[in-house]
């Protein structure tokens, strides 16, 4: 059997052992490792535990839960349900067979999985980061506001601007995986957080799911 997506940390009263568990809490080491060592309890060295975290490292989890070996990244893209890329990420320390079974229930739900070393953003939040990064640097210097921004990006063929992406994506999501790799590639300049977006997350205006980010959403 394989289990849903776990989207809320709670008290774990019960628990029937199953083959798969895809973690998808809030974006913080101390949470996921803690949701896992409570699910460790109620399941066999074989069930896998994939994380759909954003830039964590995978392996820094693995090390720190019991069977290393079953631990992997299954890492989907927002709005999951429409989005068919999903990262398939491998640790030095998982199983070749976990990494297949993943692979085969990714094609078997309809996307398109990729697999990929971890690494700081594994792929795509890498590869990512400076059109979220550079979009707010202009913002800052006043080069342009956000919608002008996100217009142009829109008319040069992006199907989403950087500042509604990240409305989308959620503010606090978006600027944790800035805040990780940034941590994680030793604080290069060019990938430094931006304060706006910090005060975004400060203040709770988080993007369409608070009802405010860089626009304002009608709930």
């Amino acid at each position: 059997m394989y289990s849903g997506i776990i989207e809320e940390i709670g008290t774990i009263k019960h628990c029937n052992p199953t083959d798969l568990i895809i973690e998808a809490i809030v974006e913080k080491q101390e949470a996921k490792l803690d949701l896992f060592h409570r699910l460790a309890e109620y399941n066999d060295d074989q069930t896998i535990f994939a994380s759909n975290t954003s830039s964590l490292s995978i392996t820094a989890l693995a090390e720190q839960l019991p069977h290393p070996q079953r631990v992997a990244g299954l890492h989907f893209f927002n709005p999951a349900p429409l989005m068919k890329l999903v990262e398939v990420i491998q640790t030095k320390h998982t199983d070749d067979a976990v990494i297949r079974t993943l692979l085969e229930i990714s094609r078997q739900m309809g996307k398109t999985p990729v697999l990929c070393k971890d690494a700081p953003g594994f792929i795509v939040n890498h590869v990512a980061r400076p059109y979220y990064l550079e979009a707010l640097r202009l913002l800052e210097e006043g080069a342009a506001d956000y919608a002008t921004i996100d217009d142009i990006m829109e008319a040069s063929g992006f199907k989403m601007g950087p500042f509604r992406l990240m409305d989308l994506i959620g503010n606090d999501i978006n600027y944790a995986v800035s805040c990780s790799v940034y941590q994680a590639m030793g604080k290069p300049l060019r990938l430094q957080p931006s304060p706006i977006q910090e005060q975004k997350v400060k203040d709770g205006e988080l993007g369409r799911k608070s009802g405010k980010g860089y626009y304002t959403y009608l709930h």
